[in-house]
């Protein structure tokens, strides 16, 4: 059968080309940012916020993922410097893209006078669900695949569709659409996400938190199916540790994507993945138990000095099933 390739230029417009994986991201961000919006106006904040939010942080993600990316691929650019700048030809990470965005917001946010953790909060749906959709950018471009399987398996396992069955057919081997597999694991998360900020034992800063444990989560499961993982060389016992956790995939049929032994034997992303999922953990007790987080989530979110045009000109709070009776004073506690 022949491999069926997308095309991944949209249209031209003259010698510009517009690519299906940058208008995929945008629209990515434009989703994300409206599911921000909605939720920012249950708390009275103005939508130009967050527009500028995401002004400031699209850039800063961008930046952070290829300074992540270059960082541990610096023996590819260290002769060639111009190059890193050459983001059209692949290379970004979705960690790198989180820490510049997070940088940029934390620096935002409190220029504007409000407290980091309630506007991540609200941000937090926003963030998956740009991250459920970019993904579709990885299908277009036929990269971040997985290791190869079978035709039968992608068919009537997992029962694909064939525009992913033979977009998934890589010069003749067919390969674990990992893509997708991200991308389903994050919308159960979207939902998760959306149960959850609606329960009333919720504190501030925990729906954050959560999307980061959610997503680290299937993140560590996935990327050991993968081929082009960022990897270092560590001590056996951390790679033993590693592939001991990753054993309930291989139960499932799933075997791990090829990764050159001389490149190293510790996929980064996954240990990324197992540090922040303990992390955030960590950081939720620890909050709880210090008072950080007395503020629920669904208290009123108040700015020391946010200008004008960051409130509504009225700022209904609707409340949350069961939180009546929580006192607004709980929102004014800064952490």
């Amino acid at each position: 059968m022949e491999t069926l390739l997308l095309d991944p230029v949209a249209f031209s417009i003259g010698s510009l080309q517009i690519r299906w994986y940058g208008l995929i991201l945008g629209a990515a961000a434009l989703i994300g940012m409206l599911l921000a919006i909605r939720e920012g106006k249950r708390f009275g904040i103005s939508p130009d916020f967050f527009m500028d939010l995401v002004l400031l942080g699209v850039p800063s993600a961008i930046i952070g993922a290829r300074i992540y990316f270059v960082a541990f691929k610096w023996e590819d650019y260290k002769d060639h410097p111009l190059d890193v700048f050459k983001i059209w030809e692949g290379g970004i990470a979705i960690y790198g893209a989180l820490i510049g965005a997070i940088i940029c917001a934390v620096i935002f946010v409190r220029r504007r006078g409000y407290n980091f953790w309630r506007i991540a909060d609200i941000c937090a749906p926003g963030l998956i669900v740009g991250q459920l959709i970019g993904r579709w950018g990885n299908f277009v471009n036929q990269e971040a695949y997985g290791g190869p399987t079978t035709e039968a398996f992608l068919r009537d396992h997992l029962h694909l569709p064939s525009f992913i069955v033979e977009q998934m057919n890589v010069q003749g081997t067919y390969h674990h659409p990992t893509f997708l597999y991200e991308s389903l694991w994050n919308l159960v998360g979207l939902l998760l996400l959306f149960v959850l900020r609606r329960q009333k034992f919720l504190r501030a800063g925990e729906l954050f938190l959560s999307y980061f444990i959610w997503y680290s989560i299937g993140r560590f499961f996935i990327e050991r199916v993968r081929t082009d993982s960022l990897a270092f060389q560590g001590p056996e016992w951390l790679a033993s540790f590693m592939d001991a956790l990753w054993a309930p995939m291989r139960a499932m049929g799933f075997e791990p994507g090829a990764l050159d032994p001389a490149y190293g034997n510790i996929r980064i992303s996954q240990l990324l993945a197992v540090l922040i999922t303990v992390i955030a953990i960590i950081l939720i007790i620890y909050r709880r138990r210090a008072g950080l987080a007395a503020a629920r989530y669904s208290d009123p979110i108040i700015s020391t000095k946010a200008p004008a045009e960051d409130h509504l000109p009225e700022a209904p709070l609707e409340a949350e099933p069961g939180a009546r009776g929580e006192s607004a004073s709980q929102g004014r506690k800064k952490d």
